[in-house]
């Protein structure tokens, strides 16, 4: 008797990607392994993704578009939309994609692979950048996870995770409850690392890089890489957003009233400084570890915008 295959459905957050998304989308139905439904949501888009998308679907059964929903102004809200509208529970797993990717053949057979074997609930993985011009760079996001990294940064790139349906039926519960408060969350693979993390629910960072990441003016976050990025990061966190995101992220997953984080959570200058202090457990890799610390003791010093 044939052993079923696990089926996995993913959710695809599009916006102007006529120039991509094709290649993207023959990179997901080649996946070897597993059976696979892609749902894809659209941003009011002005270069014809709609209409290409439902061509496209119409061309391939495992390929569905939900109805337009007008204009969500980031991928972010356009991710809790799919996570929202889509019958997640006839799927064993649920995966994000964006876009302008390519995924190696084996990216989904593998993570399911490694979430029954170890136990978890959620998968995410090391990705390889790649550029125009050739150029390549893995972005390594998969060292130890720290006590309390998920209130501070994602499990690396949102377009690798890949989550069991029990944990995803928990996630949406949550969402829907906090769904107005939830449109104020600007990096969604952050939100739900933090709340898989704050729940106990298990999460595995594969060291193996399972997708090209492709790199262009348009990317929404991109690779992390070289100095400019470094002062880009420094200005988020200066003008308020990165500490506000951080604050909102605490209410949502219900944190406030932790003791490590009620030391912190004014962010006051002296709650900076102390928040400097545990530095080695709100980040994973040392270069943020150490880039955290100054930030803090910085924004003691000079203070920042954040509300």
């Amino acid at each position: 008797m044939p052993v079923k295959r696990l089926n996995v459905a993913v959710l695809l957050a599009a916006f102007n990607g006529m120039q991509w998304i094709e290649e993207q989308l023959a990179s997901i139905l080649s996946q070897t392994g597993v059976d696979v439904s892609i749902y894809i949501s659209i941003d009011t888009s002005t270069d014809g993704t709609e209409a290409w998308c439902a061509a496209y679907a119409s061309r391939h059964p495992g390929v569905f578009v939900l109805p337009p929903a007008g204009s969500f102004g980031g991928a972010s809200r356009n991710f809790f939309r799919l996570i929202r509208d889509v019958a997640i529970e006839s799927y064993d797993f649920v995966a994000f994609a964006d876009q302008d990717d390519i995924w190696y053949p084996d990216k989904l057979e593998r993570a399911v692979r490694e979430i029954r074997s170890r136990a978890v609930d959620a998968y995410s993985s090391n990705v390889v950048a790649f550029w125009p011009d050739g150029r390549t760079h893995l972005l390594d996001k998969a060292q130890r996870q720290t006590p309390w990294d998920f209130l501070f940064e994602a499990a690396g790139p949102g377009c690798t995770y890949v989550l069991s349906r029990t944990f995803v039926s928990a996630l949406r519960t949550a969402m829907l409850a906090d769904w107005q408060e939830l449109q104020h969350v600007s990096l969604h693979d952050w939100y739900c690392y933090a709340f898989a993390r704050s729940r106990g629910f298990k999460w595995f960072i594969d060291h193996r890089p399972s997708m090209s990441y492709r790199q262009h003016e348009r990317n929404q976050v991109g690779a992390n890489t070289g100095l400019n990025p470094l002062i880009a990061r420094y200005k988020t966190i200066h003008d308020g957003w990165w500490f506000s995101q951080v604050r909102r992220i605490v209410r949502l997953v219900g944190l406030e009233n932790d003791r490590f984080v009620r030391r912190w959570l004014p962010l006051g200058r002296w709650q900076m400084l102390t928040l400097s202090l545990s530095a080695w457990k709100c980040r994973r890799r040392v270069r943020d570890k150490i880039f955290f610390f100054c930030v803090c003791w910085a924004t003691a010093v000079i203070g920042n915008k954040a509300k």
